[in-house]
This record gives C-alpha cells, sequence and structure tokens, in this order.
C-alpha cells in the first residue's frame, strides 16, 4: 500500500523504501560474495571426500571450479532459463536440476584435474551446492522474508530505474481456496494468519460473509467471481446429456470452452490485469498457470516463473521443501493413525508426492508472479492459493497441519504486501475464498458402502436390492477431488458414454445422477416408471439430505426424508427439507433447477446442525460442492477505506459485483484508505 497523505489522498510522490534491514548490505556485498564462495569451496573439498565417483587432485581446484560456478550461475544461467523456461515449469523446478547438473559437468570437464562419474553424480553436487549456498545466503538475514523482500527490491531498480510513478491505485485478490468465514475468524483470534490479524486488528481491514452458489466449488465460484456468470456451471463435473459428454471444469479444454461462452470480455481482471493459478482468466491480459488458457494462449509462460527459476537457488529450494512436506504429511498421517483421530482416510499412495505441488511449489511461484506484476505495476491481479484445500481435504478444517498450511499463506501475503510498498502505483488488497469446507465422516466411512452402489441397487426392481459393501480399497481414491462411477468416463473422459444405465458423477457434498436410457432431462413421472423405487429409497436414506428432480406436473420438486417443496409456488408439503440448509436455500436450488443442463437427479448430502458434520460422496475428511454447514460460507476481507459491501453477498456474481464495483471506485479515486501497518520486517511471521 502506498503512503497516503492526511487527505486520504495516494502520495505519488513516495519514494521506494531505503532498504533498511538486518542484511550485509551495502559495501559489504563483496564480502557476501567472498563468503558464498568460500561455503561452496569448502562443499566442494567435503564431498571430493564423502562421494564416490568424484576426484579433486589438487585442493585448490575446488576454488576454482566454485569461482567458474559462480560466474556461469549469474551470468549463463539467466540465459538458459530462457530457453529452457517451459521445460522446468512443466517438471515444477526439477528440470533445472537436471540443466544445473548438466552445467556442473560442464565445468568439470573443461577444468583439468578434476573428475566426475557422470550426470547423476553431478547433479548431487549441484544440489548439494545450492543448498549450502542458499542456507549460508538466508543466514546472512535475520529472517527469510527480509531476504524475499531485498531480492524484490534489486528487480525493481533494476526493470523501474527512472519510472514515473502512477496514482491510480491497482488491487490485489488473493484468494485462499477454501478457506470458511468461521475458520478465519478463530485463525485471527488464534494466531493462525497474523498479518491478516495485524490489518484487521489495526482498522486497515474489515471482515465480511459472503453465501456461495448450490454449487460450493472452484469452478462455480471463480467463474461467478471472475467472469460475472456462472449459470449452468452444475458442479466440479457433471455429465451432458444433450451432448453426451463429460464436463470437467479442472480440464483445460472444458474450462476454455466454459470461459467463451461466460465471457463478455469485460471481466474483473480486464484492462491489461493478470491471473495467476486460476480456473479462469477474467478476460486478464497476462495469464499464466491458468486452465482455461492452458490451450489457447501459447508462447511465454507468464511473469514470475522466469524469474523464480532463474535463480538456480529456487529451483534447490523447491526440491528440497518438496522432499520436507512429503515428510512433514507423512508424520502427519502418522500421528492421526496413532491417536485413533476421527473421521480420517487414509493419507497414502500418492497423495504426499502430491500435496508439495500445491503446498510448496505452485505458492511459491506464485508469489513470485505477483512480486512480478506489481513491480510491473499491473493494475489487478487474481490468484490461487490451494494449499489449505487440499490438505483440509484430507486432515481436517481445524486440524495443525492444515493450519500450519494457512500459517505459510498468511506468510506469502505478508511478504507481498511489503513488496507492493516497491511497486510504481499504490495498491489495495482484497484476500478471499471461494468457499469453505463442511467435515464428516464420508458417505462411505459411516455407511460401509459407496453412494455409487447404493444408488444402483435401489434402481432394481426388487425394493430389497443390498449395496455393495466396500473392502476398504474404494478409500484409495482419498487423493481425487472427483469421483465417476463409471470406468469409461474414469479412463476416457471425453469419450460419448451410453453403455451404462446409470452415470454418477460427485463432487464433495453433491452427486449428479443422469439416467441414460431416458432421453432429455427425466421428470420424476419418466423415473418412477422405469426404475419405481429409486426416488423413495434415496429420499429415506439417512446420508442424503435432499434431491432435486422435474416433474412434468409440478415443475421443480425438492424431495427429503420427511416433507418436500413445489420450487414454482413455495408449497411445503410436511418438513421443509430445505430448513437446515441456510436462509438462501431454496433461492439457490430454484436458480440450479433453471438450467438447460440439469441433472436428472441431483443430490445434497445430509447435514447435521448438532454436530455440524456432513457425510461427502468422496472420501473426504471435509469437503464442498453443496450446501450444509460452513461449506457455504466464504469470507472477504477488505480495506476499510472500501464502500462497504450489501449484506448479504448471495453467490459468485453477486460478488463479482462488488469486486468489480470497487476496482472501479479505485480508478476513479474514491475509494482511500489507510496504508497496511509496515513493521513486517520487525515482527516475526
Amino acid at each position: 500500500m502506498g503512503a497516503r497523505s492526511a487527505g486520504g489522498v495516494t502520495d505519488v510522490s513516495r519514494r521506494v523504501p531505503e532498504e533498511s534491514g538486518r542484511l550485509i548490505r551495502g559495501g559489504r556485498t563483496v564480502a557476501r560474495i567472498i563468503l558464498v564462495w568460500l561455503a561452496a569451496t569448502v562443499t566442494l573439498l567435503v564431498l571430493d571426500n564423502i562421494m564416490a565417483g568424484f576426484e579433486l587432485r589438487e585442493r585448490w581446484l575446488a576454488l576454482v571450479i566454485a569461482l567458474c560456478l559462480g560466474v556461469l550461475y549469474a551470468l549463463v544461467w539467466p540465459l538458459i532459463m530462457r530457453i529452457a523456461l517451459g521445460f522446468t515449469v512443466v517438471t515444477l523446478g526439477l528440470g533445472g536440476l537436471l540443466l544445473s547438473g548438466l552445467l556442473v559437468l560442464g565445468v568439470f570437464v573443461a577444468v583439468p584435474g578434476a573428475q566426475i562419474r557422470g550426470l547423476p553424480t553431478a547433479i548431487l553436487i549441484a544440489v548439494w551446492l545450492s543448498i549450502v549456498t542458499s542456507f549460508v545466503s538466508s543466514a546472512l538475514s535475520v529472517d527469510e522474508d527480509e531476504l524475499f523482500f531485498r531480492r524484490a527490491a534489486r528487480r525493481m531498480r533494476r526493470r523501474n530505474r527512472g519510472a514515473a510513478q502512477v496514482p491510480t491505485p491497482g488491487v490485489i485478490y488473493l484468494q485462499i481456496d477454501g478457506l470458511g468465514y468461521d475458520v478465519l475468524r478463530r485463525a485471527l483470534r488464534d494466531g493462525n494468519a497474523p498479518h491478516l490479524s495485524r490489518w484487521v486488528r489495526s482498522g486497515t481491514h474489515r471482515v465480511s460473509l459472503w453465501h456461495t452458489d448450490w454449487s460450493s466449488q472452484t469452478g462455480a465460484s471463480v467463474a461467478g467471481i471472475l467472469h460475472g456468470s456462472n449459470k449452468e456451471i452444475l458442479a466440479f463435473r457433471w455429465y451432458d446429456k444433450s451432448i453426451k459428454r463429460l464436463i470437467a471444469v479442472s480440464r483445460p479444454r472444458d474450462a476454455a470452452d466454459i470461459e467463451r461462452r461466460i465471457s463478455n470480455g469485460h471481466g474483473l481482471l480486464s484492462g491489461g490485469g493478470a491471473s495467476r493459478g486460476n480456473l479462469f482468466t477474467g478476460d486478464a491480459t497476462y495469464v499464466s498457470l491458468t486452465m482455461s488458457a492452458a490451450i489457447r494462449r501459447k508462447g511465454r509462460l507468464g511473469a514470475g516463473y522466469y524469474s523464480y527459476f532463474a535463480n538456480p537457488i529456487n529451483a534447490a529450494r523447491s526440491a528440497a521443501m518438496y522432499v520436507v512436506e512429503v515428510g512433514r504429511e507423512l508424520l502427519a498421517g502418522a500421528r492421526q493413525r496413532r491417536n485413533d483421530v476421527w473421521p480420517r482416510v487414509d493419507r497414502g499412495g500418492i497423495y504426499p508426492f502430491i500435496r508439495p505441488v500445491t503446498t510448496v511449489v505452485s505458492r511459491d511461484v506464485i508469489t513470485s508472479a505477483i512480486s512480478e506484476d506489481m513491480i510491473e505495476g499491473r493494475p489487478a491481479v487474481f490468484a490461487d492459493f490451494l494449499g489449505y484445500d487440499e490438505v483440509a481435504h484430507h486432515s481436517g478444517i481445524e486440524r495443525y497441519d492444515v493450519l500450519h498450511v494457512l500459517r505459510s499463506i498468511d506468510q506469502q501475503i505478508g511478504r507481498l504486501a511489503r513488496v507492493s510498498q516497491l511497486a510504481p502505483r499504490p495498491y489495495e488488497f482484497v484476500i478471499l475464498s471461494d468457499h469453505g469446507l463442511t467435515q464428516g465422516p464420508s458417505f462411505t466411512d459411516r455407511f460401509g458402502y459407496t453412494f455409487d452402489s447404493y444408488v444402483r441397487a435401489a434402481s432394481r426392481q426388487s425394493p430389497r436390492a443390498q449395496p455393495q459393501p466396500t473392502d476398504g480399497k474404494y478409500k484409495g481414491t482419498a487423493c481425487r477431488n472427483e469421483h465417476s462411477s463409471t470406468e469409461r468416463i474414469r479412463t476416457a473422459g471425453q469419450d460419448e458414454v451410453t453403455a451404462d444405465d446409470i452415470t454418477i458423477l460427485y463432487s464433495g457434498h453433491s452427486a449428479n445422477i443422469a439416467l441414460m436410457q431416458i432421453e432429455g432431462r427425466a421428470t420424476v413421472e419418466d423415473i418412477d416408471a422405469m426404475y419405481p423405487n429409486l426416488l423413495a429409497r434415496l429420499r429415506d436414506h439417512p446420508g442424503v439430505g435432499f434431491l432435486l428432480v422435474a416433474s412434468k406436473e409440478c415443475g421443480g420438486l425438492v424431495l427429503g426424508r420427511s416433507g418436500s417443496i413445489r420450487l414454482d409456488t413455495g408449497d411445503v408439503i410436511g418438513i421443509d427439507p430445505l430448513a437446515d440448509y441456510g436462509p438462501h436455500a431454496r433461492e439457490l436450488v430454484a436458480r440450479t433447477h433453471g438450467f438447460t443442463n440439469c441433472a436428472d437427479i441431483l443430490v445434497n448430502s445430509a447435514y447435521d446442525p448438532a454436530t455440524d458434520e456432513a457425510s461427502a460422496f468422496e472420501v473426504h475428511v471435509s469437503s464442498h460442492g453443496a450446501l450444509g454447514g460452513p461449506q457455504t460460507e466464504g469470507f472477504l476481507l477488505y480495506p476499510s477505506g472500501f464502500r462497504p459491501p450489501p449484506d448479504p453477498i448471495v453467490g459468485a456474481e453477486h460478488l463479482h459485483e462488488v469486486l468489480l464495483g470497487w476496482r472501479k471506485d479505485l480508478a476513479q479515486g474514491d475509494a482511500p484508505s489507510p496504508p497496511l501497518p509496515t513493521a513486517y520486517a520487525d515482527t516475526p511471521s
């Protein structure tokens, strides 16, 4: 945030802050370079003694090799990264280690008296050199935040030397995926989000609640937030009978098709904005790691990636932190098993190796990209931090390991706020979530069989047909964020599916059922004629909260265990099945019923307000995707000088109007706000 005058107008004559920190700086730069050089030399000497396949005939050769590598990393490595950036990003930084190994191998070949067995040994040497030099560089600063800030300051001086200040404030929208309103409030109170807590306590920011749509998942929420439309986005995954195709918002092709349909060219990030790590672009000019642009936009991968991977220390740090995060996940899973924590899921398989991609690699690269965007003076940036949501699915919404992830995201936000002081324009920060999470034992764990198995049993002619019990192997799907009951859909993806009578697709707490033998959207009358027991057994199951179906005679119907609602008239028969699902449930369900691609049967899991739990159809500890509990309660943390948002905010499209209105206010100079607290370097993270 920029400094402001007493009248609330941004002081555009502000200068970039002096680098008043606790690093070795100024005239000590040469001493710092020598220390790093000596550390690399000592590392080579140690490796010469303990590593097979590596030999230095003379000890002084370590000085020469360390010097050569230092010069090459400073002068040649950035050029290599410009050429091989795509390879490095796709391999999540591991390709950078391979290239670094080739550089080391080349130096050893060029220096007489140095012998090395081959590329694997060279890669190990490169890893150790990067780790040691990174540690020494960090040791010369009091904390990593200070080092991050100073690197950004150096990039700022190189890029914008003499650049004019821009008076119009920009806005940084940072989304913490899956963080619910109440969880955030407790985190602010308990010190699990110290930077955000400082903003709120100092009065620079306020926190509001917003209510998601029925489909409380990232695809529907982000489409509405960025483009102002999420119509006909039924779930994270659904089967569209009209085109006989599975739609998944996480697939680049489907995400691009959805964006073409909903975009009007004037999204939240139009006019020179940047999209980082999202499903959709928001009509941004600058895009990276965004699903809808993965196919249709080719060329440079975007700001931040080059600056991140161009530094060989970053590649080594990412690899090291990846290993640490795998270990952290294995320990967290073991602790849950040892303490018999419940509910819990199997956290083995490939999940420990997936987790670090969101909690470390993606987080750090996106932070670097946003830093570059601010240094370039982009007018608006929207980025999604995925780590909290990913870990909460498998751990729980407030268990110790997921709160550690939240603290790490908060640390990144604090770093970015400090870097904003260097930018050529002032920046405002808006922090938000796309949905919350509702915790509880999964449907499978609670009942001993999958929802898919129950639906198929209920569809049989015999009213006594029973679902097939699980053998425990189904828990292996815990690492999936969606599940298809149809094997051909899972394997073929976009292929037409006509072989199965019933297709069931899960999105957390929701399940959409397509009856393949009925053309078009099936009605109650059609379903009862072909599957006479299906609807009755679905609505009577204790794991089902309610289901939406269409009727030729009555229009949209919401069916619950002890009652029903006719959506067109609002008439309730028996007990209102939506009573426990929030004050806006009826209007949200009615809106979905109006979608032309609405499922034949759309099922919402049962929510128990007494325990604040629901049983997701996917094998998750906490999940989202439907109505019931905190999964529908996102948060909005915004500058206190902004126009207060309406209360309530209902739906992502409504939230888009609020965010876009604030951006317009900033462009017109109508939204002055006080600067953020500036004591970042003096307060431990």
